[in-house]
């Protein structure tokens, strides 16, 4: 069974990685850096169309995300 605490650790190890600073996350997804600090935290869990363009950005798999590989 997956768990949302699964989700949460590999995206916001995926955001850790991308080499981009909060702010141009931020300005990239059309959201505040504060949220994109709670995604990096695990506090807070994108919306699923935010969470498309963030995989996108990131040029990282969904499926990956959400565990599924």
């Amino acid at each position: 069974m997956i768990t949302l605490t699964q989700i949460q650790l590999r995206l916001t190890e995926s955001i850790r990685q991308c080499g981009m600073t909060q702010t141009e996350l931020a300005k990239a997804l059309n959201v505040s850096q504060q949220t994109v600090s709670c995604y990096k935290s695990g506090k807070k869990m994108p919306a699923l169309d935010t969470l498309a363009n963030l995989c996108k950005i990131l040029d990282i798999d969904a499926n990956y995300i959400l565990c599924q590989e």
